[in-house]
């Protein structure tokens, strides 16, 4: 099996409703994806494909969810205020943690064709999140 890997940088707000830490406060991230993708063969060029095809793939996806916004549970209570404001932001389902946001890079990815492995995203230089499905 042959795997490469395309890292992505991007940044956002989020908190974590009722956690007992800091987290449950407003805060940021600078963050780095590293998404992996797997194929059994090389292609006509040799390679599993191209770093610019994964990069191309999850770009534009990454600026129009992710990059510079808040992402919030959809029962957070500044949604309203951040509705009234015209600020932006992306209410989830989930708690907007870095396990939540690696699947959903994942997902995406695999929606469009990749033979994806893993995707794993680094909240800080020394912690981070992998999701991979069996």
């Amino acid at each position: 099996m042959y795997t490469i890997t395309k890292e992505v940088y991007f940044c956002y707000g989020h908190r974590l409703m009722n956690h007992p830490g800091k987290c449950r406060h407003l805060h940021g991230h600078s963050v780095k994806a590293a998404i992996t993708i797997k194929q059994e063969h090389l292609n006509e060029q040799g390679m599993v494909c191209d770093f610019s095809d994964i990069k191309a793939c999850v770009e534009d996806y990454i600026n129009e969810h992710l990059d510079h916004n808040f992402l919030l549970h959809k029962n957070d209570p500044i949604i309203p205020y951040l509705t009234e404001t015209q600020e932006r932001f992306m209410a989830l389902d989930e708690h907007p943690t870095a396990e939540v946001l690696s699947q959903m890079i994942y997902q995406h990815i695999k929606e469009q064709g990749f033979d994806v492995d893993q995707v794993t995203l680094w909240e800080t230089a020394s912690a981070h999140a992998c999701y991979r499905e069996d």
